[in-house]
């Protein structure tokens, strides 16, 4: 069966940056439904399309076709006796605490990026804003989508556009740790692709903390 619009596409991935240089400990699998879902990238739907089970391609993605441009305007400082005692760099944030920004027309999360005992920084754009990707894809299953399962990934798409909500599996890229361990075994999620990891989802992932995207 060749990858069309309204099949179900399981691949596995894995994302590194401009450089080569692996951004995830390991291969990752993602299910998704092919036909401009939001679930992953344009350019990887267009990559795969036409394709069926054992392809492999690398895709190469500018940061206007990802995560976008980093925007130094989403980076903000706050007093650290705002924050909670156990706080830690990476934790988020929906908003600043203690602050109501009431110019933004949605809620931010933030991510903590740094902190002294008196302030802390926060950052809102995407942790691969600005960056160059490389996706390297092989796909390991296709099959038909029922109705029903159409109907339902509708609703979550128009759910999501009401939410203005960008997230997506291969959109929320998952960022390991400096000191990953390549040896690391990570679990094969839902390969019938119904659980939140559908999207870079969904668990943290291909957008920051939150769902998984192959965007």
């Amino acid at each position: 069966m060749m990858i069309e619009n309204d099949v179900w596409v399981t691949v596995r991935y894995r994302l590194f940056d401009s450089l080569g240089d692996a951004l995830e400990p390991t291969e990752r699998e993602l299910t998704y439904l092919q036909g401009g879902y939001g679930t992953v990238f344009p350019s990887i739907e267009e990559a795969l399309a036409g394709h069926g089970v054992g392809y492999a391609t690398r895709v190469h993605l500018e940061p206007e076709d990802s995560f976008g441009d980093y925007d130094p305007e989403l980076v903000r400082l706050a007093a650290r006796a705002q924050f909670p005692d156990d706080l830690e760099v990476g934790m988020t944030f929906e908003g600043v605490p203690g602050e109501d920004d009431e110019d933004d027309e949605e809620d931010r999360l933030y991510i903590v990026t740094d902190m002294t005992e008196e302030a802390v920084v926060l950052d809102a754009n995407h942790p691969l804003a600005g960056m160059s990707l490389r996706f390297d894809i092989r796909v390991v299953d296709v099959r038909e989508a029922s109705a029903e399962e159409i109907e339902r990934e509708r609703a979550l798409v128009e759910d999501a556009q009401a939410q203005d909500d960008r997230e997506s599996p291969l959109r929320r890229v998952v960022v390991a740790d400096d000191d990953f361990d390549d040896d690391e075994v990570i679990d094969d999620d839902d390969p019938d692709g119904d659980d939140d990891d559908r999207g870079p989802g969904h668990d943290e992932g291909l957008n920051g903390p939150a769902r998984r995207r192959l965007h």
